[in-house]
């Protein structure tokens, strides 16, 4: 008899045993010879998360992966600000209260429905090449990857950072509230500080050697350093940058005294961002992918994100089958999304990449006729071999470390964005005098044809480095209408992870009709075709694990990586949850009429 891995109701007994599993799946960055691994273990048991149950409200809702951020985004609702100002408050927020991945350093991509037009938007504010970058950059001369490791540590891993970019513009379309409003409590916890707790103290010290190789980030995170119980992190640099940004809009950090920091401590230090390459970035707005997954609308992100069209890749093949009869999490439920990931993660190996230097073939990846052609290939209680699936022909021709934030206000408008550093604490570099933890995205580009990015991911010619080209990323920040409302929004961090944990909570409420707290406690499975590995959470069943194995399948348990941040609307009201596997998230609906 099959078992099924499906997470029942938790009991107390069985929260103890969940809570062992918290420890985050972490990737070495290395320089030169000299390994940089988080040094002792995360002791989840004793973290409490911050959710204790499902949050829900009339008129809005806020979920992150800080409970700070969270109660920040209700405060300007509760202020009259609509979701967009509040979503741009959280941003600037997790900046300071979430430093391995919120950011004004980085960059990402959101995802929005507006009421007042009944329209989608979304706009691409990721990182950008720096205008001196070159294709072989990270290359050895006889043409060999040099294995330094340039492009995950140090000033020659970033791009030029567009989350304020990004945040100006969408304020400048769609915001209600002044701007210096919304940068207001970020400003307060970076000058006046804030609790680390628990789970952040842990994640500080797993990263102390990292955090501790340049001098400016060493003396704002490793103060306190080794007991940071009780202790209080305060940025006062970053507190004078935001209040730059709050007085001056983007021109506060794309222009004046630091962007001349900025470029001043890149050329010290071998970095390639120009006071030139800050002064041109700007954000893209760009069409969002809209699809239909069993009468419900998906709208979600297009390239330079993989992660929609994958997503409604994946989703084409699966509506091909009755997931409900196969049962959730049971062995041929694995097999299949797993045979289903393979085509998917394949295809954007070759075909994915910045939309304004490469024709991507959308339509094509994402038409159900070719996903018909997938499913045909595809036989439950069989497993292809990675080597024998090769990407789509077609006559036309992501870190650990993200973080998403959704945001629901009582008109109806929503959004969903995933933004980041790429992986955690970024390049390692700060900013000397801004407080400005910078992204170590140029990573996400093709270094060369075969060779895998830190999170095992391939590329090609459509990814490789240009100048003032936006890498590939995996952020897949979706909504999802019903009858012509908000049905639920999702999103998540996790690197190659995020597109194979959003796909598997758009099944869990669509298909096997799953309440948050059901949904985001699953278990989740991940294969990204290359390396030919299926990963399952927590643990795995002997059982499970066998038939699995005499399916050719390797397998391999991992500590969990993802955290979907999800709003679903329901009978007149928002639910929130934040995901446990991040222990500081929050979804909070306490907001007033």
């Amino acid at each position: 008899m099959i078992k099924n891995l499906r997470l029942k109701t938790w009991t107390k007994q069985s929260k103890l045993i969940h809570l062992a599993c918290f420890i985050l799946y972490s990737l070495c960055i290395e320089v030169g010879a000299k390994d940089f691994q988080p040094i002792g273990t995360v002791n989840p048991s004793k973290y409490v998360p911050a959710q204790k149950q499902i949050a829900e409200s009339k008129n809005g809702m806020v979920t992150t992966q800080h409970f700070l951020a969270t109660k920040v985004g209700e405060k300007i609702l509760n202020k009259g600000g609509n979701a967009y100002d509040a979503a741009i408050a959280v941003g600037f927020t997790l900046a300071v209260v979430l430093p391995r991945a919120g950011n004004i350093g980085g960059g990402g991509f959101m995802v929005m429905h507006d009421s007042a037009t009944n329209q989608s938007y979304s706009i691409d504010y990721r990182e950008m090449a720096p205008a001196k970058s070159f294709t072989n950059m990270y290359l050895k001369d006889d043409g060999s990857f040099n294995d330094d490791k340039l492009s995950t540590f140090g000033y020659l891993a970033s791009g030029v950072p567009g989350t304020v970019a990004g945040f100006w513009e969408i304020h400048q379309k769609f915001g209600s509230l002044d701007w210096e409003l919304l940068l207001e409590d970020a400003i307060y916890y970076a000058e006046n500080g804030f609790e680390i707790t628990p789970y952040m103290g842990d994640m500080l010290t797993k990263y102390e050697e990292k955090l501790s190789y340049f001098e400016p980030t060493k003396k704002i995170f490793m103060e306190h350093n080794p007991d940071f119980t009780g202790s209080i992190l305060v940025q006062k640099d970053l507190a004078n940058t935001l209040k730059l940004i709050a007085e001056k809009g983007k021109d506060g950090f794309y222009k004046g005294e630091i962007a001349k920091r900025i470029a001043n401590e890149m050329q010290k230090n071998g970095g390639m961002i120009t006071e030139n390459d800050l002064t041109n970035y700007k954000p893209q707005w760009r069409k969002p992918l809209i699809s239909d997954y069993r009468d419900n609308k998906i709208i979600t992100m297009g390239p330079p994100s993989s992660g929609g069209v994958h997503i409604i890749q994946m989703l084409n093949i699966l509506e091909n089958y009755d997931l409900k009869l196969i049962q959730h999490n049971t062995v041929d439920y694995i097999n299949l999304l797993a045979e289903v990931m393979k085509y998917a993660y394949a295809d954007r190996s070759k075909h994915l990449g910045d939309p304004d230097f490469f024709v991507v073939p959308i339509s094509e990846i994402t038409n159900k006729k070719y996903a018909k052609s997938i499913k045909n290939k595809i036989k439950i209680g069989e497993s292809t071999s990675s080597s024998k699936i090769l990407p789509g022909s077609f006559e036309e021709i992501e870190s650990v470390e993200t973080t998403h934030f959704s945001v629901a206000d009582k008109n109806g408008n929503i959004v969903s964005s995933t933004y980041t550093l790429n992986s955690t604490f970024g390049s390692g570099v700060t900013i000397e005098g801004t407080g400005i933890l910078m992204n170590n995205e140029m990573d996400d580009f093709s270094a060369a044809p075969g060779i895998p990015n830190q999170f095992g991911l391939l590329g090609a010619e459509a990814n490789e480095i240009q100048p003032k080209k936006r890498p590939l990323s995996s952020m897949t920040p979706t909504i999802v209408m019903r009858d012509n409302k908000l049905f639920f929004t999702t999103g998540s961090p996790g690197g190659s992870r995020i597109i194979s944990a959003v796909l598997q909570s758009i099944l869990n409420i669509i298909d096997f009709e799953m309440d948050l707290e059901e949904a985001n406690k699953s278990k989740r499975i991940h294969h990204q075709w290359q390396p030919d590995i299926l990963q399952i959470e927590f643990s795995l069943d002997n059982d499970i694990k066998q038939q699995l194995l005499n399916l050719n399948y390797k397998v391999e348990v991992i500590d969990p990586a993802t955290c979907l941040q999800t709003i679903m609307f329901k009978d007149g009201k928002y639910y929130g949850y934040g995901d446990f596997r991040r222990p500081d998230a929050f979804a909070s609906g306490d907001i007033y009429d």
